[in-house]
């Protein structure tokens, strides 16, 4: 995200994601499909990138990055 100059959105991303990791840091596989989550971080990246470029496809090498 620091390369596309979005890190400032990283805090309000990650904590929209709360929940999805458990204490320890691990994915918390018995309140989420990692499936989702992913779809999820998807439609995050994808609405950021209309906010900030005016078009979703400019996340599209983050999302291929992850």
């Amino acid at each position: 995200m620091g390369r596309l100059g979005w890190g400032g959105h990283f805090g309000g991303l990650a904590a929209r994601l709360d929940g999805a990791f458990g204490a320890n840091g691990t994915f918390a596989h018995d309140r989420l499909r990692f499936v989702d989550f992913v779809d999820d971080v998807e439609e995050m990246l994808e609405e950021l990138a209309r906010r900030e470029r005016g078009d979703e496809e400019a996340a599209d090498g983050f999302e291929e990055y992850v």
